[in-house]
């Protein structure tokens, strides 16, 4: 028996003229769980039904909290209207009762419902939740407050309003060690900065929103938080950083449309050719090239093979220009390179020594040398990888005799 069905059980077992409260208590978590479920229509029944029974004269905090339930399940139903009022009841009673924290969710409820039926209350509903949620108690609560209270600030045409609730947004998420949490308040912080004409400021908080949300974990916000860090670094004349955030962007495995679009309208005003890592690499000091060229070649793996043959080609070409930094260099790549999954790591060392191919011989000589140097500088285990790979890799390509 699952937890709907011991629930209507207990229905059964406590009829609502017998047992009022038991009932109601019934009805409350019937319909919590037929929610869980997305069985909406029930959960509202359920859920209605609790808060008849709940009279709020003479239980006003259980009353309270069913409505709150109700609210949320009519918002998950497009009943924006209802959801306002369910919500606004549950508000005034947790309020009546001392419950701020309580009365706080509420009206945090009562702001998204607002927001999301287009009324002017979103903005108010959000400052009175942030003003009730202690930090100190529920900072996550308390940060996810903020945040809105930001975003609708931002959306309303404030952006220098906007900044503050966001800074405190990305403080608590912080400490509450909420990564998605933070990553959608730096987002919408750097957002804030960039319409407030504060592009630096903008660019330092999109790079913490990209931190928070990992390429791998949340793709879709990882794209969304480089594609406005193209923005913000095309803003403040970062041309170099922002084109490799806008191809980063694009190159993200779950990319939402407006993303692509915003993206590559960044990318065709500031250029989208192979081997733009080369300029951001000119202006980085060294014990930043790994992370740098990690999160490219990342973005080259997971592309077409003749996209990633181009940047392989772009990769060795800079490489054996720069023939004072070029064991740097090479060691760097290879760190990146290390990094990857088994399969990723074989792909792209297959897509470097074929795009090897194309150069001259004594070109394919000295990079191949660049790279065995560098190779003498990692632990043992991982040199022996990276050197069975290159060589398995040249055997393929009929460069047997090349020494890595």
């Amino acid at each position: 028996m699952n937890a709907v069905e011991e629930l209507l059980a207990r229905l059964d077992r406590y009829p609502a003229d017998q047992y009022p409260v038991q009932h109601a208590t019934a009805r409350f978590h019937l319909g919590v769980a037929l929610a869980g479920e997305n069985r909406l229509g029930e959960a509202g029944e359920s859920l209605a039904r609790a808060c008849e029974l709940f009279r709020p004269d003479q239980l006003p905090t259980e009353h309270a909290k069913a409505a709150n339930a109700l609210g949320a399940v009519q918002r998950m139903s497009g009943r924006h209207e209802a959801a306002v009022a369910s919500f606004r009841t549950a508000a005034d009673l947790f309020a009546g009762a001392a419950l701020p924290l309580e009365q706080g969710a509420a009206l945090f409820n009562l702001g998204l419902v607002e927001r999301e039926r287009g009324g002017g209350g979103a903005i108010t509903a959000f400052e009175q939740a942030r003003a009730l949620l202690d930090p100190a108690r529920v900072p996550g609560q308390a940060a996810a407050a903020a945040r809105e209270l930001g975003a609708a600030l931002l959306a309303a045409g404030l952006p220098d309003d906007a900044v503050a609730p966001l800074t405190d947004a990305v403080d608590l998420a912080t400490k509450a060690e909420d990564r998605a949490g933070l990553g959608g308040a730096a987002n919408a912080l750097g957002l804030a900065h960039l319409a407030a004409g504060h592009p630096d400021q903008a660019v330092l908080a999109l790079e913490q929103a990209v931190a928070a949300n990992p390429r791998g974990v949340r793709p879709d916000a990882y794209a969304m938080a480089k594609a406005n860090l193209a923005l913000a670094l095309e803003a403040a004349g970062r041309v170099a950083r922002a084109r490799l955030a806008a191809l980063q962007a694009l190159g993200a495995p779950s990319v939402p449309e407006p993303v692509r679009a915003q993206a590559t309208a960044v990318a065709g005003r500031v250029g989208a050719d192979a081997g733009a890592v080369w300029a951001v690499l000119d202006e980085e000091p060294q014990q930043r090239w790994v992370a740098v060229v990690r999160e490219e070649v990342i973005r080259w793996e997971a592309g077409r093979e003749s996209e990633r043959r181009c940047e392989c080609a772009a990769w060795i070409t800079g490489q054996l220009d720069r023939p004072r930094a070029a064991e740097e260099l090479a060691e760097a790549f290879l760190a990146a390179l290390i990094e990857l999954p088994p399969t990723s790591l074989d792909v792209m060392v297959h897509s470097t020594v074929a795009a090897l191919l194309d150069f001259a011989s004594d070109a394919q000589e000295r990079f191949a040398a660049q790279c065995s140097r560098a190779l003498a500088r990692f632990p043992v285990p991982q040199l022996l990888r990276l050197k069975d790979t290159f060589s398995a890799a040249a055997a393929d390509a009929g460069l047997a005799a090349r020494t890595w």
